[in-house]
């Protein structure tokens, strides 16, 4: 076994094993210590603000990981589809163990926190990141895609603020609402151009073909399976922002009335 294999393998477990003691250990200590509110919740409600928790502390390191990676890995920038991936390949390997963890939070706790989405999403992102790690291709792209996780923290917190019974008028509320929109939108919708453009520019170029029909087929096929449900998700977090802005316009109204009225 190569020391890169052994790396990701090694890389992978410690990243799975670090994601299952977050959510059955650490989560229950940190959050009754940073919330009073969460020690009320019911169990339910814990088991799903523990793997949220676990979800935001994934997000972070991948994420600041893969943007110190797409500005700075020369060798993937120089060579998009065969570059040397070996810091790629040490941030799919944390993501992967991450996704396996969840998978098996999911699976254990399905009446609780059980998404098919996200069944779907988990094992599309694990199966095209088994070739990137297998075969040392793609791994621009697979850390391109991995930047869609610095939406998470956002979508969490809001879930945390629901939990917690927070207005969803409430300026906190307000802020991470529109903060995920923006931040969601540019991540995982307005990146989905570049990308596209980008196979179409190497589309039949020496590189691609050496790739393969099976990894050519399996990265468009990934890909526009995730994009689709990131749009589906685009749809409803917009949604939901275009409610709470309705809400609270509603309320200054309301209270612009209640003043005249007093007047």
């Amino acid at each position: 076994m190569d020391t890169n294999r052994e790396l990701v393998i090694s890389t992978t477990c410690t990243s799975f094993f670090t994601f299952q003691l977050l959510f059955h250990f650490v989560s229950y200590w940190f959050s009754a210590k940073v919330s009073s509110g969460f020690n009320n919740l019911s169990l339910e409600k814990k088991i799903e603000w523990n793997s949220r928790i676990v979800s935001t502390c994934h997000s972070l390191v991948v994420g600041a990981f893969g943007l110190y990676i797409f500005f700075s890995d020369e060798a993937t920038i120089a060579d998009p589809l065969w570059g040397d991936p070996s810091l790629v390949h040490v941030n799919i390997a944390i993501a992967s163990g991450y996704l396996i963890s969840d998978l098996l939070i999911l699976i254990l706790y399905w009446k609780v926190i059980g998404d098919k989405f996200f069944i779907v999403h988990h094992c599309a992102a694990l199966y095209a990141y088994f070739f990137i790690l297998k075969d040392g291709v793609l791994a621009y792209v697979g850390n391109f895609r991995l930047l869609a996780e610095l939406s998470s923290p956002f979508v969490n917190q809001r879930w945390f603020f629901e939990a917690l019974k927070y207005r969803k008028s409430s300026k906190a509320n307000v802020i991470n609402g529109v903060l995920m929109t923006v931040v969601f939108f540019i991540v995982r919708i307005a990146s989905i151009p570049p990308l596209y453009g980008f196979i179409y520019s190497v589309y039949g170029t020496e590189p691609y073909i050496r790739l393969g029909f099976l990894i050519q087929s399996s990265w468009i096929s990934t890909c526009v399976a995730l994009d689709v449900m990131n749009v589906m998700w685009m749809i409803k977090i917009s949604k939901g922002c275009i409610r709470v802005i309705s809400l609270i316009r509603q309320e200054k109204a309301e209270s612009s009335l209640q003043n005249g009225k007093l007047d």
